[in-house]
C-alpha cells in the first residue's frame, strides 16, 4: 500500500531561518487546509496593512483561510513537485509562490473570489518609501485648519510656514510631493497632517487550483 504524502517528513530547517516549531505549526496548519477547502489562491499583496488584512480574515473572508509569508515553508508544505505534491497539479501552483504572495484556502467559487479582489482596495496613510499617487501642491497663503502651535513642526518639516496674527500661512507655493516619486518622512508626515491618504492595499490573484485538479493562472 503506497506511503501517503500527507505523513511525508520533509527537512524544514533549510527553508527558513524561524524556530522549528513555528515553521511545523505553519507545514500543518497548510496540509490540512488543502484537505479541509476545495479551492486555493496565490495572491500578491501591494502596501499591505495589518489592520485591514485582520478585517478581511475576520469578517468578510471569515469562512475561508489566509497564510501569508515564509514563501520556501508553504511550497515545500503544499509539494514543490509533482512527487511531493499532496494532490494533483498542486505543484503548479508553488512555481507561483515569490515575492509578496500568500495563500487562500476557501470554498467560495472561484469566481467569486476573482471578482471580489479585483475590485478590493483600501486607502491608507502613506509610510516612507511609498509612491505618490498624486501631486499635492499647496498654495501661499492662509493654511486656516492647523493651530497656530503647530507652525515651528511645519517649519521643521520642511514647509515655508509662518505666524501671521495668530495663523499659520504658507509664505510660498509649496510642492508636497509629485505623482510617482518615491516619498520621504517629511512628505508622509505632512500629508498626514493634511488628512491626505495615499497608499493603496490591494491584493492581486496570480492562480488558482482546485480539488479536481484543474489549475488556471489568473490575468
Amino acid at each position: 500500500m503506497p506511503k501517503s504524502k500527507r505523513n511525508t517528513k520533509v527537512a524544514l530547517t533549510k527553508v527558513t531561518k524561524d524556530t522549528k516549531g513555528r515553521k511545523l505549526k505553519l507545514y500543518d496548519s497548510i496540509r490540512q487546509a488543502v484537505e479541509q477547502y476545495d479551492n486555493i489562491f496565490v495572491w500578491e499583496e501591494r502596501n499591505m496593512r495589518n489592520n485591514t488584512m485582520k478585517e478581511l480574515k475576520t469578517r468578510q473572508w471569515s469562512h475561508s483561510k489566509f497564510f501569508y509569508g515564509k514563501v520556501k515553508v508553504m511550497a515545500v508544505a503544499l509539494g514543490k513537485t509533482k512527487a511531493l505534491e499532496l494532490e494533483p497539479n498542486l505543484h503548479k501552483l508553488v512555481k507561483h509562490l515569490s515575492g509578496h504572495v500568500g495563500l487562500l484556502f476557501t470554498n467560495k467559487d472561484k469566481q467569486e473570489v476573482k471578482d471580489f479582489f479585483k475590485d478590493f482596495s483600501a486607502f491608507h496613510y502613506a509610510t516612507t518609501g511609498d509612491t505618490a499617487l498624486e501631486t499635492v501642491v499647496l498654495e501661499a497663503g492662509p493654511l486656516d485648519q492647523f493651530p497656530h502651535s503647530i507652525e515651528p513642526h511645519l517649519r521643521e518639516l520642511g514647509m515655508p510656514s509662518k505666524l501671521n496674527k495668530g495663523t499659520v500661512e504658507l509664505t510660498n507655493r509649496y510642492t508636497v510631493c509629485t505623482e510617482g516619486e518615491t516619498l520621504q518622512s517629511n512628505q508622509c508626515r505632512i500629508l498626514k497632517l493634511l488628512g491626505i491618504q495615499m497608499s493603496k492595499f490591494t491584493i492581486d490573484i496570480k492562480c488558482c487550483w482546485s480539488k479536481d485538479g484543474s489549475f488556471e493562472v489568473v490575468k
